[in-house]
C-alpha cells in the first residue's frame, strides 16, 4: 500500500470521522491526496459519509495490518499477554478502553506483546509501570486461543497468556495514547461495551485454578 494511504488509515484509527482537509497533509497536492483517498474508498477500506470519511468495517478489521504493512492479518500468528490487574487496597479492577480500531471503544484487560528478549513476568510488570505508572507482581493463571470469524471467514487467531497481578499500587497515569485506563469496583463483564472474551476469562480466573480456555467469537 502507498505510504499516503497508510497515513490516511493511521489518522482514522483514532477518529470516528475526518474531513478531506483534516486527512490531507499540507505538503501533498489536492489531486494526489484525492487520488489515494478515492483508492481507499474503492478498495472498501474507507467509507465516505455526510460527516466526512471513516474506516469501513473491513478497514477497522484490517487497519493494524495495513499500517504494519502486512499482506493478510488472518495469516499471522498473534501472541499477547493479557494482564488482569487488581488494586491491592480494595481489589478493584484495572480496565482499559481502546482508542483505536479495530474494536475502538471496547473495554477489557490491558495487553502487551511478549518479547523473546525479556522474561514474561518481568515484561508484564515493566509495561504496567510504563503505561499506567502502577507497580505490581504477576503470576501466570491461564492460557488458550481466541478465534474471531465473520461467518466462515477467519478474521484473527490469537494465542494468549493470562497473567494476574493482585497487589497493584501507585497512582494511575495515562501514558498510552492508544488506550484509556481506569479502575472499576464491580465491572459488568457481560456488558455490550466489553470485549467478548472478558466474561469467560473472569469466570475461570475466579475459579482460582490454572486453566486452558479456547473460544470463538463472531466479528462485530
Amino acid at each position: 500500500m502507498h505510504h499516503l494511504q497508510r497515513k490516511i488509515v493511521t489518522s482514522l484509527l483514532t477518529q470516528d470521522t475526518l474531513s478531506f482537509s483534516q486527512l490531507k497533509d499540507d505538503s501533498v497536492e489536492n489531486k494526489l491526496h484525492d487520488y489515494h483517498l478515492k483508492q481507499l474508498v474503492r478498495d472498501g477500506i474507507v467509507t465516505k459519509t455526510d460527516d466526512g470519511y471513516k474506516l469501513s468495517e473491513q478497514g477497522r478489521r484490517s487497519a493494524l495490518s495495513i499500517i504494519g504493512n502486512f499482506s493478510d492479518r488472518s495469516d499471522l500468528a498473534y501472541s499477547v499477554l493479557l494482564l488482569l490487574v487488581r488494586r491491592q487496597s480494595d481489589k478493584s479492577w484495572l480496565l482499559y478502553k481502546r482508542k483505536i480500531h479495530p474494536l475502538k471503544d471496547k473495554v477489557g484487560f490491558m495487553h502487551v506483546r511478549p518479547s523473546y528478549q525479556e522474561d514474561t513476568l518481568q515484561r508484564a510488570a515493566q509495561q504496567l509501570q510504563i503505561k499506567t505508572g502502577l507497580s505490581g507482581t504477576f503470576v501466570p493463571r491461564g492460557s488458550g486461543f481466541f478465534t474471531v470469524a465473520e461467518g466462515e471467514e477467519l478474521q484473527s487467531y490469537t494465542h494468549y497468556q493470562l497473567l494476574v497481578c493482585e497487589d497493584a499500587t501507585g497512582d494511575l497515569q495515562q501514558n498510552d495514547d492508544r488506550s484509556e485506563y481506569f479502575w472499576v469496583d464491580e465491572p459488568d463483564f457481560d456488558a455490550d461495551h466489553m470485549l467478548p472474551n472478558m466474561a469467560g476469562l473472569v469466570e475461570r480466573y475466579m475459579a482460582g485454578e490454572p486453566f486452558f480456555y479456547n473460544d470463538t467469537f463472531e466479528s462485530t
